[in-house]
Order: structure tokens, then sequence, then C-alpha cells
């Protein structure tokens, strides 16, 4: 018997799977503009936090940079939250709380992988967290809806600074939307963390 050749049949790869990806990122685009436009209609404040934030801001240097996300974070106040709930329901979302978390799915089976997310502006996030969440006022216009401030934004990828906030913050880096100049507009801890990224990005 002749040498067996080892032979891995790759299942699932092709133009179905390359539509599925792009149809994947037009949902969290689609989720997003739908949900800041219903709040827009509303006449809450709001911003947008978190990787399309991140996302956003390195667009402004370089959109072939930005990096997809699978889910949609959004800062309110919590007195709006009952309005929040009630204009986010109105199209089409579903309210879901989760471990303290408050998101809506996108259906009533949907992941809480693919939902909005809910942060509460001015509180921590945790309570061993060192800083605050950011008040709304910390918000810019841009294109078609309310995102958060850079400084505000990065504060909280460090003062979160889990393996995804140290991705997005390398982002930032990359684009030289964050350089040398900014470790010294945070607290030490923080400024400290943002160095060892600009002296080890790849670390």
């Amino acid at each position: 018997m002749g040498p067996q050749t080892s032979q891995t049949t790759v299942v699932g790869f092709g133009e179905d799977l390359l539509e599925r990806m792009v149809r994947a990122v037009e949902k969290v685009r689609e989720r997003l503009r739908r949900s800041t436009a219903a709040l827009e209609a509303a006449g809450l404040p709001y911003a947008v936090i978190g990787g399309n934030a991140v996302a956003a801001w390195v667009s402004t240097v370089d959109p072939g940079a930005a990096r997809n996300t699978a889910d949609v974070d959004l800062m309110v106040n919590r007195s709006d939250f009952e309005a929040v709930k009630s204009a986010l329901t109105g199209v089409g979302f579903v309210h879901h709380e989760l471990m303290g978390m408050e998101m809506f799915l996108d259906a009533p089976n949907g992941s809480p992988r693919d939902a909005v997310h809910l942060l509460f502006a001015g509180e921590k996030v945790r309570h061993d967290y060192h800083a605050a969440a950011p008040h709304l006022s910390a918000s810019v216009g841009h294109e078609a809806f309310q995102l958060l401030e850079l400084k505000s934004l990065v504060i909280m990828k460090l003062t979160s600074f889990r393996d995804k906030d140290r991705t997005h913050l390398r982002d930032m880096i990359e684009v030289r939307l964050l350089d040398e100049s900014w470790p010294a507009n945070f607290h030490p801890e923080l400024g400290k963390r943002l160095q060892e990224l600009l002296d080890d990005p790849d670390g």
C-alpha cells in the first residue's frame, strides 16, 4: 500500500461565507442607525461609545483601519431610561436585562452579542473602576449620530483595559490619534497604561 495523502476539506467557505460576513457588518450599521435615529427622534441625549466610537474616530484618519464590531454601545442618562426604552422598543428592539446590564435585542430570540447595550452617563461601569463614565456633555456630532469625544473615549478604554480595550487603543495609536503627548492628560495610573501601549504596541 502506498503512502497515504492527508487532505483537509474546508466546508462553508466561498461566496456564501463572504456574503454572510458582509451582511453581519451591515446589520451592525443598521442597528446603529436605527437605534440612534430613534433617540434623535425622541429628543433624547445619548452618545455612541465602545467599538463603534473607536471605529468612527479611526475612520477620520484612515477608514481602512477601522475595525468591525458586533454590538452597539450607547451611553444615556439613567433618568431617561424609560423614555429610551420606549423609543427603542418602538423601532423593534426588545428590552432585555442580563447580569445587571440593560440591553435591547434585535428580536425576541436575538443574541445579547448582537444587541444594543446601554451604559449610564456619570456612573461607574464597575465599582472597582478608577473613573466613572463621562457625562453626555462630552459628545460631538458625527455624521448622523452623536459620538463620545475622543479624550473621554480614551479614558473609558484605559479604565476598562480589557483585551479588546487594549486592541482599540492600539488601533488609535496606529493611526496617530494617540501619541506620546497623551499620557500626561490622564490620572497617573491611566497615563501609565497608555504609555505602556505606546512603548510596546505589540506587547
